[in-house]
Parts: C-alpha cells; sequence; structure tokens
C-alpha cells in the first residue's frame, strides 16, 4: 500500500510541476516579446530594492495595519511552505515526519512557528474577505475589478484558508495518533495550535484519526499543487515576479523621459544637413502601439501586477471621474500579452489579428486624461510603472498617428516655426521689454 501511494504522490508531483513550468516557460517567453533594455547597472541599488520592496514589503507600511496584516500573509506562503519539502520527501519515500529525528526539540519550535503563522494567515484572510465583500472598500469595487478579477482575489483567500485550515487540522489528528501510540507517529510534543485542538480528537478511534490525518495530508499538498498550478493565471503571479520586479526597477528619478535618438537625429540633421546619412533608410517608429513595442520591463510590470488598486487610488484622474485607471492599464497590458501568447501557441508564430493594445485594450480618452504627475508609480508596493506605459502609447499616438487635441497641434505646430509654444516670431519675443 505504500509503494502505491508513493507511486500515485510521485505521479502527482511529476504532472503538477511539469505544467507549472511549461505555464511560466510561456509566460517568460511573453515577457521576452518586449524590446530588449538593459537594466543591469547598479546591482548593489537593485539588491537593497529586492530586500527592501519585495522581502520588506516597504511601500505598504505606510499604511501600518494594513501592512502587517499583508506580511502575515506574505510570511505565511514564504514560511510555512518549507514545510512542504518536508511532505515532498515524505511523499517521496513513504516516510512520515521525516525531518524530526535530526532536528529534536528544534522540529517543535519550527512547527510552533508554521502553526502560529498559519493561524495568522487564517485570520487575516477572513480579514480580507471582509473588505472586499461586505465592507467593500472603495478600490476593491471599481469597474476595472468586475468580473473574474474580484472572483480571483476571493478565490485566493479562500483557498489560502482551505489549506492553512488543512495543515492544522493534519497536525492535530496527528498529534491525537501519537497521544494513542500509534506506530510510525513520532512523539513530537504538543504544537502550538494542534495541541489545542488534539485533545478534541482524543476519543476518536485509530482508525478514523488515520483517515483524517491522511486524507487531510492528501487534500494539503494536492491544494499546493493545484495552488501552484492556479498562479500562473491569477494576479497572484505577483508573489513570485515581485522579487524580479523590484530588482530590475528603473532607478532613474520619477518623471524622467527615456530620451528618443531618432527624434534627436531628425534635429541633428535638419541643423547640420551635412550630417544626415546618405540613401534610402527604413522609417522610424515612434512609441508603442501594441505590445510588441513595449520593453520587456513593461511587459513584466503587467503579468507583475496584483491589482491592489492603490495606484488608481492616488491618481487624480481616477479621482475625478476620468476614465483613465492606472490598474486598468496594467490588466489591459496583461490581458492583451496572454491573448498575444495564445495567438503564438494555435500558430505557431504571431498571426496579424486586426487588433493592437492602442485603441483596442486602452483608449484614447484614457491615455489623454494623464498628467503623468508620477503618483502611480510612486505609490505601486512592487516598482511598477503604468506612466511607461501611458507615455509610449502616448508617443506611437501623437507621432505615428498625428492624434492630439487640436490645443496640442497649435502648440506644435508653434514649436516647429517659433521655436517657442507662443504665436510670436523669434524677432518678437523680446518686445515686451521695450513697452
Amino acid at each position: 500500500m505504500h509503494l502505491l501511494q508513493q507511486i500515485i504522490f510521485v505521479a502527482l508531483a511529476v504532472v503538477a510541476i511539469g505544467l507549472f513550468t511549461k505555464n511560466i516557460l510561456q509566460i517568460r517567453r511573453n515577457i521576452l516579446l518586449g524590446k530588449d533594455e538593459d537594466l543591469s547597472d547598479n546591482p548593489a541599488m537593485r539588491w537593497k530594492n529586492l530586500l527592501l520592496l519585495a522581502f520588506g514589503q516597504k511601500k505598504m507600511f505606510r499604511n501600518p495595519l494594513v501592512a502587517v496584516m499583508h506580511f502575515v500573509i506574505y510570511a505565511g506562503f514564504l514560511i510555512i511552505n518549507i514545510e512542504i519539502l518536508e511532505i515532498v520527501l515524505d511523499g517521496v519515500f513513504g516516510t512520515h515526519r521525516l525531518f524530526f529525528p535530526y532536528l529534536g526539540s528544534s522540529y517543535t519550535f519550527i512547527i510552533d512557528f508554521f502553526e502560529m503563522l498559519a493561524f495568522g494567515v487564517i485570520t487575516v484572510c477572513v480579514i480580507f474577505l471582509i473588505r472586499r465583500n461586505i465592507i467593500k472598500l472603495k478600490r476593491f469595487i471599481s469597474k476595472d475589478l468586475a468580473g473574474w478579477p474580484h472572483s480571483d482575489a476571493n478565490y485566493i483567500l479562500i483557498a489560502e484558508i482551505i489549506l492553512m485550515t488543512l495543515f492544522l487540522t493534519m497536525n492535530s489528528a496527528d498529534r491525537a495518533l501519537q497521544l494513542q501510540s500509534t506506530a510510525g507517529f513520532h512523539n513530537t510534543g504538543n504544537f502550538f495550535v494542534s495541541g489545542i485542538i488534539a485533545p478534541l480528537f482524543s476519543e476518536l478511534p485509530q482508525h478514523t484519526l488515520l483517515v483524517i490525518e491522511r486524507t487531510c495530508w492528501w487534500l494539503h499538498i494536492t491544494g499546493i499543487f493545484v495552488f501552484l498550478n492556479y498562479l500562473p493565471y491569477s494576479k497572484h503571479l505577483h508573489i513570485m515576479l515581485a522579487f524580479p520586479n523590484a530588482y530590475f526597477a528603473r532607478l532613474e528619478v520619477n518623471g524622467k523621459f527615456d530620451n528618443m535618438p531618432n527624434v534627436q537625429n531628425e534635429v541633428k540633421y535638419m541643423m547640420q544637413p551635412e550630417l544626415a546619412p546618405t540613401g534610402e533608410t527604413a522609417p522610424q517608429k515612434f512609441g508603442a502601439k501594441d505590445v510588441f513595442n513595449l520593453s520587456w520591463k513593461n511587459l513584466l510590470d503587467a503579468y507583475s501586477c496584483t491589482e491592489c488598486g492603490r495606484c488608481s487610488a492616488a491618481c487624480p484622474a481616477t479621482q475625478t471621474g476620468k476614465l483613465l485607471s492606472p490598474r486598468k492599464i496594467m490588466m489591459s497590458t496583461r490581458d492583451r500579452l496572454e491573448a498575444v501568447g495564445k495567438n503564438i501557441n494555435a500558430n505557431g508564430s504571431f498571426k496579424d489579428d486586426q487588433q493592437t493594445l492602442l485603441n483596442n485594450y486602452i483608449t484614447v480618452e484614457e491615455l489623454r486624461a494623464c498628467t503623468t504627475c508620477n503618483a502611480c508609480v510612486q505609490e505601486c508596493p512592487v516598482s511598477i510603472s503604468p506612466l511607461d506605459i501611458i507615455i509610449e502609447l502616448r508617443r506611437a499616438l501623437v507621432m505615428e498617428d498625428s492624434n492630439a487635441p487640436q490645443e496640442w497641434n497649435t502648440m506644435f505646430g508653434n514649436i516647429e516655426n517659433n521655436f517657442a509654444p507662443w504665436k510670436f516670431s523669434p524677432d518678437e519675443r523680446d518686445a515686451w521689454n521695450n513697452e
């Protein structure tokens, strides 16, 4: 029987890890569809960002109470899952609590810590479900989250409650079996939470306890594998991508625009025609119309977005009722990238689908509402920049499609003809000084 269970477990693990690897490699491929960008400078600062922003949740602590609750879930996910290593090895080798003989009392201390975290995760998940579904905080009931995004957040919170409950129930049944001197169950002593629950199981027969313990063990590890393969389809992929995203964050001051060498060269050639290249040259492209024209960092941003809405809550355009929502910009970019990925999967390479990120997923009205104030960039806990995407799309809109408000076109004409935004010739620019 033990051998059959080991075979089933190994098969389950291989399938789960294989599917997860396949999905992650597809996401990596999708991200690398973006233009190349070198973000390898200043590694010391990048590691500091990773430690402070991703591990330390630095920006979250602007709201200490929410930050502590979020940190409990975050720490629970990272730390409790260390226990999965023992579960996996037990499943492969047919053992039970493999590490206990080697760790002794330290093992009890470690599991105590895991159980305290598990109890904290359950408590915080319940609070977060109440905030989303009963209190209904404004940033959680936005139209951005209508449909799947709203359900996705609830599914994850419920799944975490179930997984942590299974973990604690498994340990409680395990302790009850220890107290009945069941063969194969090491006497680990009472754990922090399950030690309180175990006496409730004391009157149950050994066979029933074995069924409870094994059922919880299998459901717990199967749930972990299912959760693992759910991540690539969920906003909670940020649990993994927050770390590389923080490391590869742009280190320039917020609001600094990337120079456009093509435009700079055009001005230079106009001033010094002798520098202009001879012969036919390919037409230059400006900005981005689709995900292929964005950088890989923009696309990593899109996959890293947790849809928390802090960017939109800080956005003056969003708060004054305009169509723009920075969160929606990121979600739309990810949706378009996923559609492109499915297109490639179906056709072997991308086949024109008559869709683009600009216009089909993100509208002109959204782009024009942005004031480039950088509030969204400042507020994002994991260094996402919706503004970078907005700027690239606006550049394409204006410079490729000549689509700008009339007021902008008047200003552009004045700059081109008068070298200033105003309708005065350069010769008359100092006329005010003579009055």
